[in-house]
């Protein structure tokens, strides 16, 4: 993709403002701290200092909006909490000119490597940067600075006592996870319908899962009917697929796929009607039809073999699902052994070592991230004081906000906070001209702006900044600063802000597009893991572990979705890879998808513990082990995989004969997509 091409992608991503669902009253309780804060500093201190104090409450509350499974208190707390050593420690540094530059780099850095624990700690970092930046404008005591840092803390621990005094919608986002995650699996039940090879996307059980991790405490409160049923969900999908699947379920036409048809249809039913009531925290209702079509008496007669198995399995799972959702079953996720998400005092030496792990690894996205922002941090910082404005700390801070580990993100996210700034800006000083507020008044403009930021955030990051440009003008006019002071120099800085960032990545980039080879080779070494801990169970039925399909199935999950989110990122960069087309990755990916699903296919038919053990499916798992192992290296130096050991372990299986139509086919399938896999990428040679 060209340059102009990419940043015309760029903006349009930017730019792009979504419908989602409003929670007013989640904004309006962020804005009420935000006025407790603003009223207290006011009250205790000067307008100034109100203004930077005022940045607590509204950082924590940002940080309360974030995609983060942790309760929203504690994300409060501890962007309020980090707020206040930041700011301690950029007023004890901030009259030592060197010294803080030294001090703000390493900040910088640090908050850069903190995206290696994920994008809400990456934000709650940048925010301790922003205010670093704003509160060394305010020469003071080093008793004042502890007050002043105080005051910050003090706005996160008001947005966390809001957030328990007036809770709205307890465990909403985990009900909205698990939710969709049924659904996701409702709509595949009836895509399966008209086509028995539909793809599945596996994100909103990825999300579920996530969301599914509680801590101790939350373990003994979480409401009956998030218990287990995402595990049955999770069982039921390779039944699902089984039953549809004509190489080893129902026919392709006949009576037997008109039963499958049938009962897909009333999967769907049933499912839906679990996820409207799980989202809602209401009794369930089933369709009738679908609860008739379940109950069908003849289905043993219609149904045949495997997709017999499938059907009164799948019938079974619907039952658990039934009655986990409506609190009533036996959950398949034990409530004593949920899954347990660390405190954060034992997340800490997590987040250290992934840091660590990032510094060393020096072509990594989040370590040259990290390099940018510190670079970008300082020289935006000496340009603002060198520059005839005031508020120079504007242009590195709105760079820092700008910044992400990817070229889209960062890119678009700079065209659209200039854009939006243009917007609130014009917006504001109409405001301003119009109605010329005093102190309380701008103060109840900037409660007002922040409020609105909160609710439509999510819409667009174009349509947040519109506000947030409002929100800072009317705080900083509540000190008496005059709007001819503050508008132009904030447009300029934001401007100059935006293009640091975007140089920064033009000229230290991260591109995604020469890692797509390692993402391919990643992925194809966990769906072959999986392969190969499926067919292993029909070595050792007794003695194999069902959790080891599990692990391995979650692992093949987030490479898929790696792979998938890297080659989005890659279709948006200025570069090109010669070593990998668009077609040939198209092509390989579709090989390891149908792999997988042929995998899951002979998941749902393991056998069970008394089964005859089968030693020649031991063979061919370590082949498959192996093989895919050695494929990933081929991949990575640009060749194709071979997949001869699999060849002879599979005709080896053959000579013991296999009992079950279904392993049978199923290893055949596997072999057949390993080498489509390798054809995608021998093709790709040639072309090369």
């Amino acid at each position: 993709m060209s340059w102009l091409r990419a940043l015309k992608e760029a903006a349009r991503s930017g730019l792009k403002i979504e419908r989602r669902r409003l929670e007013p009253l989640i904004a309006i309780r962020a804005a009420t701290g935000l006025a407790i804060v603003i009223g207290l500093s006011l009250a205790l201190s000067t307008p100034a200092a109100a203004a930077s104090s005022a940045f607590g409450a509204y950082s924590a509350a940002v940080a309360t909006f974030q995609r983060s499974w942790r309760p929203r208190p504690v994300l409060a707390l501890v962007s309020g909490a980090s707020l206040a050593v930041s700011t301690f420690v950029g007023y004890l540094t901030g009259t030592q000119g060197a010294l803080f530059i030294v001090l703000l780099a390493l900040w910088t850095f640090l908050a850069g490597l903190a995206w290696a624990a994920g994008p809400t700690a990456g934000i709650i970092a940048s925010s301790n940067v922003a205010i670093m930046l704003v509160t060394v404008t305010l020469p003071t005591s080093v008793s004042n600075a502890a007050g002043h840092a105080g005051m910050i803390a003090l706005g996160g621990l008001v947005q966390a006592a809001l957030i328990v005094i007036f809770p709205v919608r307890r465990w909403g986002a985990q009900r909205d996870a698990l939710a969709d995650a049924l659904a996701a699996e409702a709509d595949y039940a009836r895509r399966l319908r008209q086509d028995p090879h539909a793809p599945f996307d596996a994100i909103p059980f990825m999300t579920a899962r996530s969301a599914a991790a509680v801590s101790a405490r939350q373990a003994r409160r979480r409401p009956s009917e998030l218990h287990g049923t995402r595990g049955i969900a999770e069982r039921m999908r390779p039944v699902i697929a089984s039953l549809a699947d004509p190489s080893v379920g129902a026919p392709a036409e006949g009576p037997e796929r008109d039963r499958a048809r049938e009962i897909l249809a009333a999967a769907a039913s049933v499912l839906d009607a679990s996820a409207h009531a799980i989202r809602h925290g209401k009794p369930m209702e089933i369709p009738a039809p679908a609860l008739a079509a379940l109950k069908t008496p003849d289905t043993g007669a219609v149904l045949t073999g495997p997709a017999h198995r499938s059907a009164v399995r799948l019938i079974a799972l619907l039952r658990d699902v039934v009655e986990t959702a409506q609190g009533t079953g036996t959950t398949v996720d034990d409530p004593a052994k949920p899954l347990l998400r660390p405190s954060l005092t034992r997340l800490v030496p997590v987040v250290v070592r992934s840091m660590r792990r990032e510094v060393t690894r020096r072509d990594s996205p989040i370590h040259r991230h990290a390099l940018r922002m510190a670079v970008v941090a300082t020289i935006g910082y000496l340009l603002g004081e060198v520059l005839p404005f005031g508020h120079g700390y504007w242009a590195p801070m709105a760079a820092v906000m700008i910044m992400r580990p990817d070229f889209t993100q960062t890119y678009g996210r700079a065209i659209a906070r200039f854009g939006g700034t243009l917007v609130g800006v014009a917006l504001t000083t109409a405001v301003v001209q119009l109605a010329h507020p005093g102190m309380y008044l701008s103060a109840g403009l900037a409660v007002l702006s922040a409020g609105l930021m909160y609710l439509l955030m999510r819409t667009g990051y174009a349509v947040g900044q519109i506000f947030v440009a409002a929100y800072v003008v009317f705080l900083l006019g509540m000190g008496g600063l005059e709007w001819t002071q503050t508008v132009p120099d904030r447009v300029i800085l934001t401007l100059l802000g935006g293009l640091l960032a975007m140089i920064s990545y033009a000229v230290y980039p991260a591109w995604e597009t020469p890692r797509l080879r390692t993402r391919l080779a990643d992925w194809l070494v966990a769906v072959g893991r999986y392969s190969a801990e499926v067919v292993s169970h029909y070595a050792d039925p007794a003695g194999a572990r069902r959790s080891d399909v599990r692990e391995s199935l979650l692992a093949v999950r987030a490479a898929d979705v790696a792979w998938h989110e890297a080659l989005a990122r890659a279709a948006t960069e200025p570069v090109r890879h010669r070593g990998l087309s668009r077609a040939a990755a198209d092509d390989a990916a579709h090989a390891l998808d149908r792999l997988g699903r042929v995998s899951m296919l002979m998941e749902a038919h393991l056998p069970e513990r008394s089964t005859t053990p089968v030693p020649a499916a031991a063979v061919l798992a370590d082949a498959l082990r192996h093989s895919t192992e050695k494929g990933a290296k081929a991949v990575r130096d640009r060749r194709a995989p071979k997949w001869d050991e699999v060849r002879e372990a599979l005709a080896a299986w053959d000579g013991e004969g296999v009992p079950d139509r279904v392993v049978r086919k199923g290893a055949g399938l596997v072999l057949e997509s390993l080498e489509e896999f390798s054809e995608a990428l021998d093709e790709e040679g040639r072309r090369n």
